[in-house]
């Protein structure tokens, strides 16, 4: 299908830019180790990634997607795992195929680029510097510079006010329903990426506006 042209694209970061399970599962598993828990592995994380860390951590101690574990138990595995990820942020995380064509393209094109994710800025902000693409955006929201993330809409709305463009000109790339359902709110087109992180849901049963294989088909649909 073809979308309205937008003049601005929020890009999200984990599962739509990034491929950062690595990272993330490397630090699930140390910190496990250091609880002398069982460790979980990349296939369990990569189900449980796209809510922030916090709620990564609290899935990994229960070991199932939903639920809460024993907040003692998560008051200690926390700053463990906050220690593990400020120094491996970036150090097996990689930018998913077609991303650096997709950006030069929308560049290239003119469009408005924001950057909106749930990770938190300690993060973000290095993790971008080192995969290279944090000078593509004009603007970086994330998942702690406002009082609400997505699924909200907040952080959206925020973004275009913050580069003059009206939600109805705006466009959100995401790859999970908190993306869809932050764009639907905010009143975004939201275009999803097929192998993002949606905890095993196909992204086509949350009716985005279209589903690419990769940002570098966005040529093709803008």
């Amino acid at each position: 299908m073809k979308l309205r042209k937008p003049k601005m694209i929020l890009i999200d970061v984990d599962g739509t830019l990034v491929d950062s399970v690595p990272d993330l599962a490397y630090c699930v598993d140390e910190m496990m180790k250091q609880l002398d828990m069982p460790e979980r592995g990349e296939a369990a994380v990569r189900n449980w990634v796209g809510n922030g860390v916090e709620r990564l951590v609290r899935r990994a101690l229960i070991n199932t997607l939903d639920g809460e574990p024993d907040e003692a138990l998560f008051d200690k595995a926390y700053p463990i795992f906050l220690d593990l990820y400020a120094e491996n942020t970036s150090k097996r995380s990689l930018l998913y195929p077609g991303v650096r064509e997709g950006l030069d393209y929308l560049k290239a094109q003119g469009y408005r680029l924001g950057c909106v994710t749930n990770k938190a800025a300690q993060f973000t902000i290095p993790l971008l510097k080192d995969l290279g693409v944090h000078d593509d955006f004009e603007s970086i929201v994330c998942g702690d510079t406002l009082p609400k993330r997505k699924p909200d809409p907040l952080p959206l709305l925020y973004s275009a006010e913050t580069l003059g463009v009206k939600p109805g000109d705006s466009l959100m790339l995401g790859d999970s329903v908190s993306d869809v359902k932050a764009a639907r709110a905010a009143g975004f087109q939201i275009i999803c990426m097929s192998y993002g992180y949606n905890h095993g849901v196909d992204i086509r049963e949350s009716n985005p506006d279209a589903v690419i294989d990769s940002m570098a088909e966005l040529k093709n649909l803008l």
